[in-house]
């Protein structure tokens, strides 16, 4: 079981994806970079007691950021975004 929690590392709640599960009920994670998509898929469905119909992947990079005189880089990740069969929901993004 702690497989499946290293594979989806959190919810993306941004106004972005509010707007995609709004309009296309399609669910938004941040997930582990090695993370493929059978993997997604399977920790989804257990995890969450659902039916997963697609998942897309994407790897983002991190923004360049300046500190003072100095310049940083925020981390790289991946997100994958997740559409559920029909009446299936995830009670994380319905409050």
């Amino acid at each position: 079981m702690t497989n499946l929690h290293r594979t989806i590392v959190r919810p993306v709640m941004t106004e972005k994806s509010s707007a995609a599960y709004q309009e296309r009920r399609e669910y938004t994670f941040e997930v582990a970079p090695q993370a493929t998509k059978p993997a997604i898929r399977e920790a989804i469905q257990t995890l969450f007691g659902v039916t997963v119909t697609g998942v897309w992947t994407a790897n983002v990079r991190g923004k360049t950021r300046r500190v003072g005189k100095s310049v940083g880089r925020r981390a790289d990740w991946k997100k994958a975004i997740v559409t559920l069969r029909d009446g299936d929901t995830i009670e994380v993004f319905e409050g």
